[in-house]
């Protein structure tokens, strides 16, 4: 990265999606992950974030490989730890850009406790749920947002429950930010990413994700009568390419209790949400009682537990 500047955002030279690329993504022919790696890519050129700057973390699943794709600092933990070593970083470098990379089985299943207390701690980072609905790491197995019915390796005549709505369970959580998006249209992904990384607490970026190896028909990406935009100028534009294809639906993403309307239709949404530019963040927060905190030299720290 001899482009960038380790100590600032600042970057000395344009920085380019060529420079972003590591080795070639070791993924099945047409998985999503492909658009959503390239869709962070682009997002860090389009607003010049410095790698150097910049720390990609993720979990286990097929999502966990996406830190070794981009030419920034990564972490590839644990199966549903993305979020405690993300607010890690946050915590110890406030400075630094945290994106947390997540499957709907290492977020909602083994990672849900995490999940739920890092949307309520609301701490700095764009987190991206890559929902493809399924386990596809270890060979097609129901997750908690397989689709009733469908068939998988450990249900084969097919899932018996509904399916948990990861956008109405972040909402349901407190989250600050709700929007959602698709793999396979870039340009829409890509403002989503910017308006999540403007948001000043944890940004929870939901996005349909195409798993054509073990369920090719779950995403029709070749129509758009199935999903509609939001629309409202505190939101996300729609997609300029397809918007004059589908429905555009004008949504105030201040306003929850449409939100959570919204979120409970059949019909799929693209775009924001709801977002609340008020909530307490828990880094800042202790950030603030460090700072106000009264120093005290290594010798007296533990003074107060001594007994009389």
């Amino acid at each position: 990265m001899s482009t960038t500047n380790t100590q600032t955002n600042s970057l000395p030279t344009p920085l380019t999606v060529k420079e972003l690329h590591t080795e070639n993504p070791r993924w099945c022919t047409g998985c999503g992950d492909f658009g959503i790696v390239m869709g962070v890519k682009r997002f860090m050129v389009d607003k010049q974030i410095n790698p150097s700057m910049t720390v990609n973390v993720s979990g286990i699943g097929c999502s966990g490989r996406a830190p070794n794709y981009i030419n920034t600092y990564g972490v590839h933990g644990i199966h549903g730890r993305p979020i405690t070593l993300a607010l890690g970083l946050a915590l110890a470098r406030p400075d630094l850009n945290v994106f947390v990379h997540s499957g709907d089985g290492d977020a909602l299943s083994i990672g849900g406790n995490h999940f739920i207390h890092g949307v309520n701690k609301n701490f700095k980072c764009v987190f991206m749920l890559y929902d493809n609905e399924l386990y596809a790491l270890t060979k097609s197995q129901t997750s908690p947002t397989t689709r009733k019915g469908h068939p998988t390796n450990t249900q084969p005549k097919g899932t018996y429950l509904e399916p948990l709505n990861a956008v109405r369970l972040a909402l349901g959580i407190g989250a600050s930010f709700v929007a959602s998006t698709a793999d396979w249209i870039p340009d829409h992904l890509t403002s989503t990413l910017e308006a999540a990384y403007a948001h000043k607490g944890f940004a929870f970026v939901h996005i349909s994700q195409r798993c054509p190896h073990f369920d090719p028909n779950n995403f029709d990406h070749k129509t758009t009568n199935w999903f509609a935009f939001l629309k409202h100028p505190q939101g996300i534009a729609p997609d300029k390419r397809i918007a004059d294809k589908t429905e555009l639906v004008e949504h105030d993403p201040h306003n929850l209790e449409n939100a959570f309307k919204l979120a409970c239709d059949s019909k799929r949404y693209f775009g924001l949400f709801y977002r609340d530019e008020n909530k307490l963040s828990y880094d800042e927060i202790l950030r603030s009682q460090v700072k106000a905190a009264e120093p005290k030299p290594r010798s007296k720290i533990l003074d107060h537990y001594k007994l009389e």
